[in-house]
């Protein structure tokens, strides 16, 4: 009999994180309690610590990041265009 590996929502991992991260029991406690291995409370604890910054960073930003990377993408597509263009004109002929 194979045993499935389980998934835990990502609002379980945040609650049993938080737990760890308070200290006020020991990852032992926490994961005989929530039925999860200590090891794996310290990956959750630990990403969480890393990410936690994230949270507090300035959303516009982040679009703007986003915006310039769009733009950026769709002037390269143009310049293919553009290329693709000129070859077809001068394949068919010299048509301006």
């Amino acid at each position: 009999m194979t045993m499935r590996k389980r998934q835990h929502t990502p609002q379980f991992k945040a609650k049993v994180a938080l737990e760890a991260i308070q200290g006020e029991s020991t990852l032992n406690e926490i994961g005989a309690r929530h039925g999860v291995s200590p090891m794996q409370i310290c990956h959750w604890k630990k990403a969480a610590i890393e990410h936690l910054a994230e949270l507090f960073q300035d959303g516009r930003r982040k679009h703007r990041g986003s915006v310039d990377a769009d733009k950026d993408e769709l002037y390269r597509q143009i310049g293919q265009l553009k290329v693709e263009l000129d070859w077809l004109k001068k394949r068919a002929g010299g048509v301006k």
